[in-house]
């Protein structure tokens, strides 16, 4: 009991080994398989309700009465206590522009053209790229690579931007919202599987560890019928 009084329940006490960071997709519906057809609202309807549940916290709205605009391309970096609460970025759903929703509430699934978005994990501290942002890259995992010809990233370039590190944990960063990096398959092979290894790139970034298909990189499947 005495050595639980000495730990803080705002930050961890030991920092120096922070473990890279690990990555998820949205929508998430039943495994790392996006199978529908175009022909069949119903079979690509569910992933669409998904993106609006999910990116409901991001409207624009919503990110200016709880957040604040803050400077691009430096770490926002907030002293004090560590039982203060901290100032949290906005992040709009609009910085996605196609993959937002607003101008294409279907997001892409109605043409066969799905939007998918990639979130890197929290971690405590953390200050992904060294002064430089990291980004994503998109390729066929294994098989025929011109099954997957074009690849759009938002915002801009597909990176995610300093001014969202270092995360100060849920007790005091109670509005954080994690940056989004979008991923819009706008030509995909049709009636294929096709296994999409999307990757985080990086100083201080793992993404090559067979045993862990989660560290730094995402694996899932493709599967738009017609």
């Amino acid at each position: 009991y005495v050595m639980l009084l000495t730990l803080s329940p705002y930050t961890p006490r030991f920092r120096d080994r922070v473990s890279p960071p690990g990555v998820m997709i949205r929508p998430y519906l039943n495994g790392f398989t996006i199978a529908f057809n175009v022909s069949q609202p119903n079979t690509w309807q569910p992933y669409v309700d998904s993106m609006h549940h999910f990116l409901a916290a991001y409207d624009d709205k919503v990110q200016e009465e709880k957040n604040i605009e803050c400077v691009p391309g430096q770490y926002f970096i907030q002293g004090g206590n560590d039982s203060e609460e901290k100032k949290a970025c906005q992040f709009k759903r609009s910085l996605l522009q196609n993959c937002s929703g607003i101008e294409d509430p279907t997001f892409g699934y109605s043409k066969g053209q799905p939007c998918i978005l990639l979130k890197m994990n929290r971690i405590i501290g953390y200050r992904p790229g060294a002064g430089v942002p990291v980004s994503v890259d998109c390729k066929v995992q294994k098989g025929n690579e011109s099954h997957l010809r074009s690849v759009d990233f938002y915002p801009g370039n597909g990176t995610f931007d300093l001014m969202y590190y270092p995360y100060y944990g849920k007790f005091t960063h109670v509005n954080y919202t994690s940056p989004l990096v979008a991923m819009h398959f706008t030509d995909v092979q049709k009636d294929y599987l096709v296994p999409i290894q999307c990757s985080l790139n990086g100083k201080g970034i793992i993404n090559d560890l067979n045993s862990d298909r989660f560290l730094g990189r995402i694996i899932f499947t493709l599967s738009i019928g017609k």
